[in-house]
């Protein structure tokens, strides 16, 4: 049996170590209120842009499908696929279920005959990828806890420049959609191009039935090709920042459960430490005892 010292300073570690999860707990709590914070603000923005880009598909009609962004490849060869994970691990199974959902993808592609291109955001993704043997075509660092605006195009540019020249037939983006500090849910959404049901299709985020009254009519200028041109951009633009922003406050709900979890399990092993001490006291104390008595006993 450990004795009382040895299990004492057991003890101290554990609580140290429980000491800094519970930090991190708080820390990773008060960056996940931000980051919803920043969900909420985001959602008016991204409905005004998918709402204007539906308008403008819908007055330019067929031509809306001749943009290239819009138009589907008749044969593909070449995918694209953008991963999103974080900078940091402590976060559970969270970077790890979006790096097997790429192997998974790289998997579903061979047997497809398709060849795959890897792009990647957080250190995590780029550095297992690597590790993997992937060849990256694009990687992204040092934003993941709170990406701007300017890291969602500098990805969607590159992205889109790929696909323009050719270089890329389809674009998928697979991340982890925030649903509460307990659930992010693995997302695979095609990127480019754009699916025509959600540029030329009703609007998803409006509730009830479409209103039959009288519509007010728009005047476009320039035409709407050309504002289509300008706002089909902005749509994946703003498609690749919702991931970013959702992935970011996905990674600290995943943080701070992953935390609260250790903490608690550091609290059980204390628990566990403190009785093996108590017994390795009464242990003493009782071995002592005996030979106390042992000692009486020679003397009598």
């Amino acid at each position: 049996m450990a004795s009382q010292r040895d299990v004492r300073n057991k003890i101290s570690s554990v609580k140290n170590i429980q000491k800094i999860t519970r930090a991190m707990e708080m820390v990773a709590a008060a960056r996940l209120r931000r980051a919803e914070q920043r969900i909420q603000a985001l959602r008016p923005y991204a409905e005004a842009i998918g709402r204007m880009t539906r308008q403008a598909a819908q007055a330019a009609g067929a031509e809306a499908t001749r943009l290239p962004l819009l138009t589907e490849r008749e044969t593909q060869r070449n995918v694209g696929v953008l991963l999103v994970t974080g900078d940091r691990g402590l976060a559970g199974g969270f970077n790890s279920q979006i790096i097997r959902a790429g192997v998974r993808i790289a998997g579903e592609l061979g047997e497809q005959s398709l060849s795959g291109a890897w792009y990647a955001t957080g250190r995590r993704g780029v550095s297992s990828m690597a590790f993997r043997g992937y060849e990256l075509s694009g990687s992204y660092t040092g934003f993941a806890d709170r990406p701007a605006y300017a890291d969602a195009r500098t990805i969607a540019d590159d992205l889109i420049a790929a696909y323009v020249d050719g270089k890329l037939d389809r674009v998928e983006i697979v991340y982890n959609a925030y649903v509460s500090p307990l659930t992010q849910r693995v997302t695979q959404e095609q990127l480019l191009p754009l699916s025509h049901a959600a540029v030329t299709g009703p609007d998803p985020d409006a509730e009830g039935p479409e209103p039959s009254g009288p519509r007010a009519l728009v005047d476009y200028e320039p035409d709407p090709e050309q504002i289509l041109k300008r706002l089909v951009p902005d749509f994946v633009e703003i498609s690749v920042y919702r991931a970013l922003v959702e992935s970011a406050a996905g990674f600290f709900g995943a943080q701070m459960t992953a935390m609260r979890s250790a903490s608690e399990n550091a609290g059980e092993i204390i628990t566990d430490y403190t009785l093996q001490m108590n017994r390795a006291r009464q242990a003493e104390i009782t071995q002592e005892i005996m030979e106390v008595v042992a000692g009486a006993e020679g003397l009598s």
